[in-house]
């Protein structure tokens, strides 16, 4: 006789699910047939030489968003991307960043976001140190109160 089980409509959600980080970073095959990781990561712990401050690194940083719309791409694509970084530094909201991305139609290339590429193909470059702070960063130079 064949047994007839009820089976619950009203539940939502995966059998199985594993926490989206590091050990979920899958490629997937975009849309345009190339390597796409939905579930990037800012990049693991590095250093860089010679060792920056902090305020050296903020100056490179808005130096660096400021002045890549002139070296190609879409000022817009490069504007999502600066606000899913900066959603991703400052309150550690990774699954925001990530919908910034996905809604732009941005295809990331790398497992850190350091290389994607807009709909188009355009491709865009983004270093590690501007996606995160390196773990070497140089104390602040003492001013000994005087003022510039």
């Amino acid at each position: 006789a064949l047994r007839r089980t009820r089976v619950r409509r009203d539940a939502m959600g995966c059998i199985a699910s594993t926490p989206a980080g590091e050990a979920n970073n899958k490629p997937v095959t975009s849309s345009v047939g190339g390597t796409h990781y939905p579930n990037w990561t800012l990049p693991p712990p590095f250093k860089i030489e010679p060792p920056p401050t902090l305020s050296e690194l903020h100056k490179k940083r808005e130096e660096f968003w400021d002045t890549q719309p002139s070296y190609g791409g879409s000022r817009e694509i490069w504007d999502v991307l600066k606000a899913a970084v900066t959603s991703a530094q400052t309150s550690g909201d990774i699954q925001t960043a990530r919908l910034f991305v996905e809604s732009a139609g941005i295809i990331v290339a790398t497992p850190h976001l350091t290389v994607v590429f807009d709909e188009r193909g355009a491709k865009y470059d983004i270093p590690r140190w501007v996606l995160a702070t390196p773990t070497n960063v140089a104390p602040e130079p003492e001013t000994n109160g005087d003022v510039a």
